[in-house]
């Protein structure tokens, strides 16, 4: 086998923390002897061992002399776990191959170099490409401070997300709506606006088969505290919190009331009337959000891409035409004055659900 082949394994392993390891990066590693792979492992959730740590503690005496690949370099600070450094020197390991440095700005190189300075052969940037956007997530919160953000709706081919009576259910397949809820799964917390709130009253949970029972927070946009107080989201049976963001001039019995209910009011800043989105991604950042799922409605969508705070998409689109104009679009206030100030996508992918469409895309940003 090729480093690819053995990296790519690494990557398939690191895959098996989607939506447990965060707000921690998704990490495998294997550890290879004379060409055979004698121990993997990866990280599973915050707290638990790295994904060296499994992997070596698996290769056992057979790891002296072998080649350690893992999609991050190892860590060289204690926190909640050792240093993996220490593990990778104390097993004897003539070689350590990584996909990717550690985007933390205050640690990146760190484990390389120590590892290297003590007589261990090291590489870097086999799959960084494949390694970056697995992590894509983590490394925009580690460097920006800012949740990684997903965009989601489910269309008519016609551009329309509920009917003129607010009927939405349902446009897209159940295909899709599993899928979507994969995504959830995926996200540290999923994201609406009040409207959708008062409309739905949606429970935004995970509902998947098998073993994924984790439930993301529950985020609402919310600038008057319009949110009742027996909605779902404040009645669930899981742990996950529920932040409801409102603004300066929101009563102060509602907020009461909600509190009471469990939710964490946070008001934050306005910006041209409506409540500041980009304040309400530095709360979510300072408490360990990595990821969101925006999920609507239609203002709430807008101002995201207006304030270029969006970074990927999924967009349904349903073999159905609503056939007026009078239905809710998926986005809504003042667009682009110009076909070329349009918000561009790239890196685009088509996925098919049965008839549904589904387009996968990113949009262009420097970390």
């Amino acid at each position: 086998m090729t480093d690819e082949k053995f990296m790519q394994r690494a990557l398939d392993l690191a895959r098996k923390g989607y939506g447990t390891a965060s707000p921690n990066p998704m990490v495998g590693a294997v550890v290879v002897k004379n060409g055979k792979i004698v121990g993997e492992g990866f990280h599973e959730k915050p707290g638990s061992p790295h994904a060296e740590v499994f992997a070596l503690n698996e290769a056992g005496k057979k790891a002296r002399g072998a080649t350690l690949f893992v999609t991050l370099e190892p860590c060289n600070h204690q926190g909640r776990t050792p240093p993996c450094t220490q593990k990778v020197l104390a097993s004897g390991v003539a070689e350590v191959v990584c996909a990717m440095k550690d985007p933390n700005p205050l640690v990146a190189g760190g484990g390389l170099e120590m590892l290297a300075e003590q007589g261990v052969k090291t590489r870097c940037g086999v799959l960084e490409q494949e390694a970056r956007r697995l992590n894509e997530a983590f490394i925009t919160w580690i460097c920006t401070g800012r949740p990684f953000v997903t965009a989601k709706c489910a269309a008519t081919l016609d551009g329309r997300i509920a009917t003129r009576t607010g009927d939405s259910k349902w446009i897209s397949n159940e295909k899709s709506r599993a899928f979507a809820h994969w995504l959830r799964f995926g996200a540290d917390a999923i994201l609406v606006g009040a409207g959708t709130m008062r409309a739905d009253n949606p429970r935004l949970t995970v509902r998947l088969e098998g073993d994924a029972k984790k439930n993301p927070h529950k985020v609402v946009i919310d600038p008057n505290l319009t949110t009742p107080p027996d909605a779902r989201v404040l009645h669930g049976d899981d742990d996950s919190a529920t932040y409801l963001f409102c603004g300066p001039h929101a009563p102060q019995g509602r907020r009461a009331a909600l509190a009471g209910e469990g939710a964490q009011i946070i008001c934050v800043p306005e910006k041209d009337g409506r409540l500041a989105l980009g304040s309400v991604l530095d709360e979510l950042g300072r408490r360990r959000i990595a990821s969101i799922l925006l999920e609507g409605g239609a203002q709430v969508l807008g101002a995201a891409f207006r304030e270029g705070l969006v970074d990927k998409v999924f967009f349904f689109f349903a073999p159905k035409i609503l056939g007026g104009d009078d239905g809710t679009p998926i986005t809504s206030g003042a667009g682009a004055g110009l076909i070329a100030d349009c918000t561009q996508l790239f890196d685009i992918s088509v996925h098919r659900f049965d008839d549904d469409v589904c387009i996968e895309g990113y949009i262009k940003k420097e970390w």
